[in-house]
């Protein structure tokens, strides 16, 4: 009784106080809504026309998050679920990869023991209906036929499909389909490893783990580690691997912004590779947790890292799911190497085009061809463990440069690749081979051994003289480009993304610039 009268005089004077102060808020209100939100609610209530409320809301916080940094994103509620696939790493489907080439889905490769795989289906197959519904169009977009054909884990949906001219009806039960982070890892000779990495999921470490230990079951004694167009992605996954490379208790990162108080992530064990050569491939597509990675192993001097500049994003971000199902990305600090420098490069010049078009600049000012021709600013130097000289604001500088390969295709040439035909080509020059490819058990076989560039050559400069591309008088340097990445394209048909880099790598300037370094 006391303790209710203590509180109900309390509440009492409270209230009188709050009425000698004259404030125009009631004393249990909440805090009064947005002038935005105000808006809104009088355009959905009082407009004279019916009005989507739910894409002017969109484009509302669209044009708010473009105020900000270039890397705080609003992502609505029917994109979310793509979104994070991406960083979980699986998705829920039949397991198959297609194209639409003319205006049927061909079915290019079947995961195997994946739903499709089990349910009968092959590649070469074409799909005519899912369930009751054509999708032989000439404008039904592939992403309307990707949300068809996926579906919840356990569901079944049922495929007509067209096989050697015979109609085939096959039911699909739906499950769990990776979506592997890892796209190649192989021996490039009897020392040295290669694992190439195209984005940190959640799954990243763990696929990274299983690659250490299948590569260093085969002696290996260096590693040349792809980043080259990894945008990023989870930083707990980078400096995990980043800790299987750097002893002790080293600092590998930290992270700091006006309302996050510092925070340091270190090396915590004994890592799998701390002593081996170690050269790691960047480029200007090269990202956030792919540089804090490349920017954690050059400030400890721990490897060699080879290439052209990195992209510059030094920015952390977090996801924060909103009610109605959409999402927040938000840049919430910035992130530095153990040296303390800070590697995003400016983006106050304008606005989110502008900031991402300063890729093609590099191009334009001749920075891709010559690593003189480097233009960020060197106002702040820090020094590596052993007393290099790095630069903070502008990517990860290579301590190798290998230049882009400058050879420019002639017009027919580049009609060629821009409009798909090349890539229609070589599945059709594939599909009607395929009991050949059979004779080749791995890709390190193929690379060696497949000799016939010569002859898909010719079918190939048959088959672009029908839609008038005269390839017969081209330079022999581009007619070698054009067989070695037929050999490439026709691997990764047969083996997905471990056989195209482990035969295009073969020819790769970058990959050799980094073999000739962990040979050193």
């Amino acid at each position: 009784m006391v303790f209710s009268l203590v509180m109900i005089s309390g509440m009492f004077f409270g209230f009188k106080l709050h009425q000698q102060t004259g404030s125009t808020q009631g004393f249990f209100k909440r805090d009064r809504r947005t002038s935005l939100q105000e808006a809104l609610d009088l355009i959905k209530n009082r407009y004279v026309d019916s009005v989507g409320m739910d894409s002017l809301q969109d484009d509302a916080l669209q044009e708010v998050v473009n105020h900000l940094d270039p890397h705080s994103i609003y992502i609505p509620a029917t994109d979310l679920g793509e979104v994070n696939e991406d960083m979980i790493g699986n998705f829920q489907g039949i397991g198959v990869e297609f194209n639409i080439f003319s205006d049927t889905v061909h079915v290019l490769y079947v995961i195997p023991d994946g739903p499709s795989d089990k349910a009968g289906l092959r590649t070469g197959d074409k799909i005519l209906k899912v369930n009751d519904s054509s999708i032989v169009s000439k404008t039904l977009p592939s992403a309307a036929i990707k949300k068809m054909i996926r579906g919840k884990s356990g569901s079944k949906v049922k495929l007509t499909v067209l096989r050697e001219n015979t109609l085939q009806y096959l039911y699909v039960v739906r499950g769990m389909i990776p979506l592997p982070s890892l796209d190649a890892s192989y021996m490039v000779d009897a020392k040295t490893g290669y694992i190439k990495l195209s984005k940190f999921s959640e799954t990243t470490y763990k696929e990274f783990m299983q690659a250490m230990e299948k590569l260093q079951a085969q002696k290996m004694q260096s590693l040349i580690l792809d980043l080259r167009g990894n945008g990023g992605g989870l930083l707990s996954q980078a400096t995990a691997i980043a800790d299987e490379f750097i002893d002790g208790t080293k600092l590998l990162v930290y992270t700091q912004g006006t309302n996050t108080v510092r925070q340091e992530y270190k090396a915590r064990k004994d890592g799998v590779f701390e002593k081996g050569k170690l050269a790691v491939l960047v480029d200007e597509l090269t990202a956030s947790a792919s540089e804090i990675l490349a920017g954690a192993l050059q400030d400890w001097d721990r490897a060699t890292i080879v290439g052209r500049r990195s992209f510059g994003k030094g920015l952390v971000q977090e996801q924060y799911e909103l009610s109605d199902g959409s999402a927040l990305r938000l840049t919430v600090a910035r992130y530095f190497t153990p040296s303390g420098r800070s590697i995003q490069r400016p983006y106050d010049k304008g606005n989110k085009k502008v900031y991402m078009e300063e890729i093609y600049d590099r191009y334009e000012n001749g920075e891709m061809l010559s690593a003189d021709s480097m233009h960020f600013s060197k106002e702040h130097p820090y020094k590596t463990n052993s007393g290099r000289t790095v630069y903070g604001g502008g990517g990860i500088v290579p301590d190798v440069f290998v230049p882009i390969d400058s050879s420019l295709y002639i017009r027919s040439v580049t009609r060629l690749y821009l409009d798909g035909r090349f890539n229609n080509f070589v599945y059709t020059y594939y599909i009607k081979r395929l009991p050949e490819w059979e004779k080749y058990k791995t890709p390190g076989e193929f690379s060696v051994n497949y000799k016939d560039s010569e002859d898909a050559w010719k079918e190939l400069v048959a088959y672009a003289a029908k839609d008038s591309i005269n390839l017969t008088k081209i330079p022999e340097k581009d007619k070698q480009e054009i067989q070695d990445r037929l050999k490439a394209y026709l691997a990764r048909f047969r083996w997905r993304t471990q056989g195209f880099y482990q035969v295009s790598n073969s020819n790769d300037q970058m990959v050799k610039a980094a073999l000739a370094e962990v040979k050193k």
